[in-house]
């Protein structure tokens, strides 16, 4: 009897880890270009984001190969390429930076911005499904020496323009005010055509009708792209990101990454600009 017992029980068990599994909308059946189309319809509406089953999201990117760090390719039945991010398990934040990116997201529609198309979420395991950009991310252009290469001025120019008119976007003319708090090369997500969109909104903080600026204890911005008065006083505003954009500015320039700038004795491209500005020529010589 007690082994009848326990052998029932393991059944049970099995099962309903299998049912919690697969909870969820099947991403291998996920039509993409019927998202699209619904998107373009219904352009005023709120945005209601998929909840996949974590078996899907692992058939779909073949039990989370071909991994670029913590973002994998993913392919379903019917071709389309997506990008699945998976959140740290170790991360405390993690389940909130997933919450926080789908409302984000759910609020704002922009073509340099780049759209989620639903999340996964199954004890430690936080995942975010993007569209997918075949050219990944600006900081990989510019230390691949082949897609380096696809970097002429004409597209430089197009990437700055596309990162503004981003940035316009999310602090004047969507629904919200929203600041992104971690614009950096890395977020910065490049087409099969070299389009931009930016990505990332984990970190990002929606703002009241009549704030200009929060306070905050926490500073989560990637290090060498924080503005002064965010590392100093915690105080975000649209200057946090206008001064995000600046360093962004001058590594796409330069095509140097601002914290492996190694010109001795500067640490970041920024501290050896700033002394070239200030006058110290005979330190930069």
């Amino acid at each position: 009897m007690g082994i009848l017992i326990i052998t029932t029980l393991g059944t049970l068990i099995y099962y309903f880890r299998r049912k919690l599994k697969n909870k969820g909308k099947d991403l291998m059946l996920f039509d993409f270009s019927n998202e699209v189309n619904k998107l373009g319809k219904n352009s005023k509406k709120e945005v209601e984001l998929p909840l996949f089953s974590f078996a899907s999201v692992s058939a779909a990117t073949n039990n989370f190969s071909d991994s670029n760090f913590s973002v994998y390719k993913g392919v379903l039945l019917k071709g389309d390429e997506i990008a699945v991010k998976r959140l740290s398990r170790g991360s405390g934040q993690g389940l909130e930076e997933l919450k926080n990116a789908a409302l984000v997201i759910a609020k704002i529609q922009h073509k340099n911005l780049v759209r989620l198309l639903g999340c996964c979420i199954l004890k430690d395991e936080k995942i975010l499904i993007y569209e997918y950009m075949p050219n990944k991310s600006l900081d990989m252009c510019l230390v691949d020496s082949t897609k380096c290469r696809l970097l002429d001025w004409g597209i430089c120019v197009r990437i700055i323009q596309g990162i503004a008119q981003g940035l316009i976007y999310l602090h004047q003319y969507s629904r919200v005010r929203i600041i992104h708090r971690d614009l950096k090369e890395g977020n910065i997500l490049l087409d099969k055509n070299m389009n931009l969109k930016i990505s990332d909104f984990g970190m990002a903080r929606i703002f009241g009708e009549n704030e200009l600026q929060v306070n905050t204890q926490r500073i989560v911005e990637t290090y060498g792209y924080v503005s002064p008065e965010y590392a100093r006083e915690g105080v975000i505003s649209v200057k946090s990101d206008v001064f995000s954009f600046g360093v962004l500015l001058l590594e796409i320039v330069s095509g140097k990454k601002n914290n492996e700038f190694h010109h001795t004795p500067f640490l970041t491209l920024l501290g050896y600009i700033n002394c070239f500005i200030y006058g110290d020529s005979e330190i930069i010589c």
